[in-house]
Formats: C-alpha cells, structure tokens, sequence
C-alpha cells in the first residue's frame, strides 16, 4: 500500500490523487485513438486527477437522484453508445463532483441549469481549478438536452473534433 502524505500532493489540502492503475492495459485502453466522421482524435487522458473520498456517497446520491436532463444525456452516452467513448456519470475531481467526464479526453461535460444561477463566482473559481488540472470544459444547456437533443450530440459531436481531432490523410 503507498501511503500519500499532503507534502506528495503540493498543498496542505488538496485532495488525494484519484489515478487509473499504471498497468500495460488500462493505459492503452485511454491511449486508443478514437474516429468520429472520418476523423481521428488524440487522446488526452490524465491519469491522476486529485479525489476527495469524502464526496463519494454525495456523487452516488446525484446520479441516484435522477435529474431528468443528466439521465436523458446519460441515455445518449451510456454503454459507450457515441463513438465508442467511455463516459463517466458524477465524476469526482479534486473537491468537486462534475456531471460527465470522458476519461480519454481528459473532457468535462456540464449539464448547466437553474443550479447555476446565482453561482458565478463559484462556477468561475471550479472551472480554473479544473482547467488547470488540464481539463476541456463543454457545457449544455437544459433547455438544450430537454429540446433539442440531436443538436446537442452533434454540438458535442463538433467540440470533440474541433479540439482534439486531426484529420485523416
């Protein structure tokens, strides 16, 4: 067992490292290419992302909640249901629970709502913290998954290849 003191992790309270085992397998899992429309996209997985454990039972009670645009985006994506990527549903990241997370991608996916309003300040300081771990941050509307859910897959679509596609030769 490693044992982790908060010197390893750089400041007095940062969250554990929350990281995907170091074997042969799994790191080549998030290192595979993935082609969306004719293009191919580099991954960008990073594979030790701080976790606080205290947020675990908080994640688990979000996705049980059922909030009616995550679960409909969920139903999208689940199962690897687009392009063959792997989604991750209430994420936890450093001291935050994120909507969807793609792993490969090292991409966060925000569901944003009336949950949001009111909360720039903290919205402002969560993103830099998580842009600065080296995260992309997409964000959806709920009036967007709740009406027009076709262009929010090919929005979602368009970002993904626009930010980490390169074209086919």
């Amino acid at each position: 067992m490693i044992s982790i003191t908060p010197s390893d992790l750089g400041a007095q309270h940062s969250p554990l490292p929350e990281g995907c085992p170091q074997d042969g397998v799994l790191k080549e899992t998030l290192q595979k290419d993935i082609i969306i429309n004719g293009t191919t996209l580099k991954p960008a997985p990073i594979i030790k992302l701080p976790y606080q454990p205290r947020l675990k039972e908080r994640a688990k009670a979000l996705r049980q909640a059922g909030n009616l645009p995550e679960v409909l985006f969920w139903m999208q994506v689940t199962k690897k249901q687009f392009h063959q990527i792997d989604f991750d549903r209430q994420r936890i990241i450093g001291n935050y629970i994120v909507d969807f997370y793609i792993k490969q991608l090292g991409l966060v996916i925000e569901i944003d709502g009336s949950s949001h309003d009111d909360k720039q300040t903290y919205d402002k300081r969560r993103e830099a913290y998580l842009t600065s771990l080296g995260l992309k941050i997409y964000r959806i509307t709920v009036d967007d998954v709740m009406k027009q859910m076709d262009f929010v897959m090919m929005g979602l679509e368009e970002y993904i290849i626009k930010e980490y596609g390169t074209q086919l030769s």
